[in-house]
């Protein structure tokens, strides 16, 4: 008899299965990212039909099967509908979620990246910070989650900790003005550098505190999209319309 268990987590994606149900792609905090078939979540008085698209967030009780799981009831918490009332936002979003499905795996610890994610959504919804640099924070963020993040602390040739104003995409962090005369790189600016610092060492939770200027988001929007073409092998669906 299948066991019934109560997850944590967010909706990344859902797709019509049949004539009423849908199977949905869930980030949780206990299994990592799972599969779930949500039956008659398509018939207009379901109680799975809210809970069941993306972006809703809360405890979802399932049934545990051979392959898959089956939803039987959903109690959310956020279903983030602040994000319809800009349209990029929304995009953005759909990005994140996108994202996460790409890099979050099945039975893996991905406590991390949920709360990245839920974080990152409540910033894309506050007036507060602008969606250009919430999604540069969430890459960085991310890609250091899942091991992938530059060195931005010392010199990777010398391990100086001074004057760290080149950052080498392809060679995968910072060098000293000495050492970067030999690669192929980028003076940036200290602020940015600092930013960068900041993103990759503080807690998820305390990401969102910041402002940069408009130079410093420009130079960090662009190391980001250089950085992600090289270590990032996979095309965003949802990126093309941001």
């Amino acid at each position: 008899m299948s066991q019934s268990v109560v997850l944590t987590g967010m909706v990344l994606s859902a797709m019509p299965v049949g004539d009423y149900d849908k199977r949905i792609t869930i980030l949780t905090k206990e299994r990592g990212k799972i599969t779930a078939f949500a039956r008659g979540a398509r018939r207009p008085n379901s109680q799975l039909m809210a809970g069941s698209n993306p972006f809703s967030f809360g405890e979802f009780e399932l049934f545990e099967g051979k392959s898959a799981y089956s939803l039987s009831k959903v109690t959310i918490s956020n279903y983030f509908r602040e994000l319809t009332q800009d349209l990029e936002a929304v995009y953005t979003g759909f990005y994140f979620l996108e994202f996460c499905g790409y890099f979050c795996q099945e039975n893996n610890d991905e406590k991390d990246m949920l709360k990245l994610l839920y974080q990152s959504l409540r910033a894309l919804e506050s007036p507060a910070y602008k969606n250009e640099l919430v999604r540069a924070v969430f890459e960085l963020k991310a890609i250091t989650i899942n091991g992938e993040g530059p060195s931005l602390f010392s010199c990777i040739h010398c391990h100086s900790k001074e004057r760290l104003n080149v950052f080498s995409a392809r060679r995968g962090g910072v060098f000293c003005d000495s050492c970067g005369t030999q690669v192929q790189g980028r003076h940036i600016l200290s602020d940015t550098l600092y930013t960068m610092q900041y993103i990759v060492s503080a807690d998820i939770t305390k990401l969102y505190t910041f402002a940069v200027s408009d130079d410093v988001l420009e130079e960090l929007k662009s190391i980001m999209k250089e950085y992600l073409s090289i270590y990032v092998h996979h095309d965003f669906k949802t990126a093309a319309f941001l």
